[in-house]
């Protein structure tokens, strides 16, 4: 089967389990019992907990591949091991690729884990909010000369924070790169899933995307196809490419 044909028959598939009622149940299903066991805390990205689901990795990795970004830029920095993956990712891709993490707390042994690993070189690291407007200038100074820039969004999950956010960050995104709000989820989950937490199924990430997508049209658009195949993300309706 020649390459052409097979991704015609991929594509078949996914339109099909979008009519699936049966396994979109179980995705469902799948997916809040796994947030119940903790299920996307149990994976390590040479070495470092990553804290996302395989699918979105798997996700992340296909579009980087795509785009060959020169530059990834990524709120939340948590215990490091997605900058790892964004940083192995770009070691691939070769070149003088850089990864931008921002954190409004770093903690000591986090910030040395990733400051002791092989692929540090590629990564640096600010500590403060990443809506503060002086981190958000740091960021884009470090954008000057790069030709292809990705965003990704995973820090606070406020309505607020990642409006503000999105306003701050999706200009350095380039034509036909990605800006990935992660953690929409919480839309859909019952607000039992969030007790003690900040954000609910009224205050939460995909609010700010939709938000944004209305007054940023002919910018970004929501590409629907890698939500399709993977049923199970925490990003539905948080995979944005820029298409202006």
């Amino acid at each position: 089967m020649k390459s052409k044909e097979f991704d015609a028959r991929n594509q078949a598939f996914i339109e099909r389990m979008q009519t699936d009622p049966e396994f979109r149940k179980a995705s469902e299903s799948f997916f809040q019992q796994s947030v119940s066991h903790e299920y996307h805390y149990h994976f390590k990205w040479l070495g470092l907990p990553i804290i996302q689901f395989p699918q979105d990795i798997l996700a992340m990795q296909e579009i980087i591949w795509q785009v060959k970004p020169d530059l990834i830029i990524e709120t939340g920095i948590a215990r490091g091991g997605s900058l790892i993956f964004y940083a192995s990712m770009l070691e691939l891709l070769g070149k003088d690729g850089l990864v931008v993490g921002i954190d409004i707390d770093i903690r000591a042994e986090n910030r040395q884990n990733i400051e002791n690993h092989p692929l540090a070189r590629r990564i640096t690291m600010l500590e403060g909010s990443s809506t503060d407007p002086h981190i958000a200038a740091l960021v884009a100074e470090l954008t000057v000369g790069r030709k292809n820039v990705l965003v990704a969004l995973d820090s606070m999950h406020t309505r607020a924070h990642v409006a503000a956010e999105l306003e701050l960050y999706a200009p350095l995104v380039t034509k036909d790169s990605y800006l990935v709000v992660f953690d929409t989820v919480i839309q859909d989950l019952p607000d039992t899933f969030h007790t003690g937490k900040p954000w609910n199924q009224e205050d939460n990430p995909k609010l700010a995307v939709h938000e944004f997508i209305a007054t940023h049209t002919g910018e970004f658009t929501i590409d629907q196809s890698i939500q399709a195949k993977l049923m199970v993300t925490v990003a539905p309706d948080g995979y944005l490419k820029r298409i202006g």
